[in-house]
Parts: C-alpha cells; structure tokens; sequence
C-alpha cells in the first residue's frame, strides 16, 4: 500500500473474506454482500457511506468501494482505481460520459440522464427535464457527498434548478430519511410540459411518483402509438397518461385511461389538452382491478389494452404474490380485448425475469379465455442502460400479443 497517494492512505481498508469470489468483483461485478466481507470491530465502525480500499483475501487491492454497514449490499464499487479522489470532477467525468450517450439519442433534453450503476454512479439517478434536473440519492455514500454531485451536475449541464427526491424504499434499505427539497434554483411553479412520441405530458417534480415521469417506458409507448392508429384504447394504471397519451398522438379515436390517483389523472388531463386531443381522451378513478373487473362485466371491448401496474414483486419475497397478480391482471384484461386487438402487459418488477412473466401473463391470458401471439418484446429505452454483470439492473419488461378473433 506505501504506492498509494497520501489521500488514498488515509483511507481505511476492507477486505474480503478468504473464501469470497474476488473474480465476479474484478470482471465488474459492483456489489459486495454483507457475509463477503471482514467485518471486524474496525470495519463495523466506519459511518455509513464512507469510503475505504477494497482488497482481496490475500491484500490485493480490488478499487474504491463505499461502506453501508446498515444495508445488505455492504459495499458498492466506485472506481477500479483505489487512488481514484472523489471529487467534483470526478462526478463531472462521469455525468459528462453519460450527458455525450444521451446527446446522441434526444433531441430535446429530456430524459433519464444518470441510471445508478450502469452509469457509474451506484444507487444514483438523474432524470433531467430541460432546464430542471431530479436527483434520487439512493445510496448513503451520494447523501454525503450530494454537495459536489450537484455542482458537478450544474456545471456540465448547465440545468438551473435541481430538487433532491429522497424517497422510495430504495432509501429505506440504506437507512436514509425521506426529504424531497429544491437543492439549486427555483422551484418550478407547476407541472413542467415534457414533450415525447409526439404528445406533452405533464410532470410534477415536486409531488408526483419518483421523479414525476417514467422515461423508462418511451420506446414501449412508440410501440402502441404504432399499433393505435384509429384504435379504441384503455390505458389501466395510467399515471399521467403514459400509453394513452402516445397512442393518441398516433391517430387513436379514443383513449380511456384508468388511475387510483385524481391528481395523476388530473395531469394525464393536461397533457392531453396541451397535445391538442382532449377531446378524444377520458378518465376513469379508481382501484384498477376493480375497475377491469367492472369494465368486463359491462361488456366494453376496445382495440388496445395496456396495463403498466406498479411492482408487484420489488424483491424476491414477493415473487410468488407478484406473480399471481400479474396473472390475475392478464386474466381480467384479456377479455375486453377485441378480435384481433393487441394486448400490451407490462411489469417493472426486479424480482421478476422476463420468463416467469411472460409464463405468468400467458397463464392470464388463458384463463380469461383468449389466445395470442407475442408481437413484441421491449424494456427501458436507452437512456436506461443495463450493466452486464448486475442483472437487476433490468428491471422492465413489456409484452405485446395480438389476441385471437
């Protein structure tokens, strides 16, 4: 250790146990589990967040990692170089890495600009809306070290107000508090217009779900929007007006869509007013199962369904239960499908692969009577990338099959 530079030295060292797999860690591998590492009485006292030298079990150094004693994924890998300084620059080099991917794909910036560990930045998003930017520090190392983040994040991109969305269960495993605050600039002073597949949407950044839109899903909506024009749609958990709103700005005649949340469908409303076809979008409150459930009674078919539900299984010990529900979302939606419709299943479950939801959503589809062929597979755009060796990091999968007539 005597090559290191004097603020590397100042660091403190964990190291993995002797029977740990450093292999998976040097071919990129950024997660370091709690029963893998030392956790002697030194290491249990580093503060949560703090960063130290990652070695092997014979005192090789591995890179720089930050410490979570509180969380399950003890520690999360930074930088391949132990030498490395985290600084502002450095989350300037890596925003910058990011901002040039994105720059290429959207002419317009909005988008999800930082996606945690496939950007180089472990437990951190950024979704930016024009000028304006929302920063989820999921990671105890990024609450500490949010300061130079945020410069970083102003100086590269020259965005004017940033707000700090702390919440959401990601936060909770790290044994962060909730806050949602405008960090840089001003607040907006309503719903921020976002423009995408040809429609606005309407985001609120201050008290909306996550960041206040899913850019996640925009190559999912192109694919409905394709498939809508002149179409009669129904858009279940809708939020602000995702598939329902695109489709529209692909010629559908109709589009209902169906939420829990008034203030969602309220902006879902908005949205569709400022993209010129209020007049052929409506709305309808309430629980969505109950809602599937009424519509079938009713008899009501439409040329397009798509459901996008929350995650139904966020972690492994929910995947039995998500798995049910997903079914039982095919099963009920199915049958409001026309002859010759398109069916359109979402899940953004990381507990969920793709297989088991496929099995789960054909399973539905069944039961509610119908059959059909998949005509498209898709997950998040690419401004969401996924990191090879951490397949969590592909959490969303769609699936659209055209039913049988």
């Amino acid at each position: 250790m005597d090559d290191l530079s004097p603020d590397t030295r100042q660091l403190p060292v964990v190291r993995l146990k002797p029977k740990a797999e450093a292999r998976a860690i040097r071919h990129g591998f950024p997660w370091i589990y709690a029963d893998e590492l030392v956790t002697d009485r030194r290491t249990q006292g580093l503060a949560p967040g703090a960063l130290a030298v990652l070695e092997d079990g014979e005192r090789r150094p591995l890179g720089l990692v930050t410490v979570n004693m509180k969380s399950k994924i003890i520690a999360r890998m930074l930088d391949r170089d132990p030498e490395s300084v985290i600084d502002q620059a450095w989350f300037a080099g890596r925003i910058s890495r990011a901002l040039a991917h994105r720059a290429r794909l959207y002419a317009q910036p909005f988008y999800r600009l930082v996606h945690a560990e496939a950007d180089g930045l472990p437990g951190v998003v950024i979704d930016r809306f024009g000028d304006l930017a929302v920063v989820q520090p999921n990671a105890a190392w990024a609450e500490i070290l949010l300061e130079p983040l945020v410069a970083a994040l102003v100086s590269v991109t020259g965005v004017t107000t940033v707000i700090k969305n702390g919440s959401g269960r990601a936060r909770g495993l790290e044994g962060l508090d909730e806050e949602i605050a405008v960090i840089h600039g001003t607040a907006p002073e309503g719903p921020v217009k976002v423009p995408m597949n040809g429609a606005i949407y309407m985001a609120d950044l201050i008290g909306g779900q996550k960041t206040g839109l899913f850019f996640d899903q925009r190559e999912n909506h192109a694919l409905a929007a394709r498939l809508a024009k002149g179409a009669r749609v129904l858009d279940i958990f809708a939020h602000v007006g995702g598939f329902g709103l695109a489709a529209l700005a692909g010629g559908a005649e109709s589009a209902l869509a169906i939420d829990a949340s008034a203030t969602a469908l309220a902006l879902a409303g908005q949205g569709a007013a400022a993209s010129g076809f209020g007049d052929r979008f409506a709305t309808r409150q309430g629980d969505a199962f109950d809602v599937l459930e009424a519509l079938g009674t009713e008899g009501t078919q439409f040329d397009i369904v798509i459901c996008d539900p929350p995650a139904f299984a966020p972690a492994k010990p929910a995947l039995e239960a998500g798995l049910r529900a997903y079914e039982r979302v095919a099963r009920l939606a199915a049958p409001l499908v026309a002859p010759g419709g398109y069916l359109i299943l979402c899940s953004c479950s990381h507990a969920v692969d793709l297989q088991a939801f496929r099995n789960a959503s054909a399973r539905g589809i069944g039961r509610g009577g119908r059959r059909g062929q998949i005509i498209y597979t898709g997950f998040a755009g690419p401004d969401h990338p996924v990191m090879p060796q951490l397949a969590e990091s592909s959490y969303l999968k769609a699936l659209a099959f055209r039913l049988d007539g």
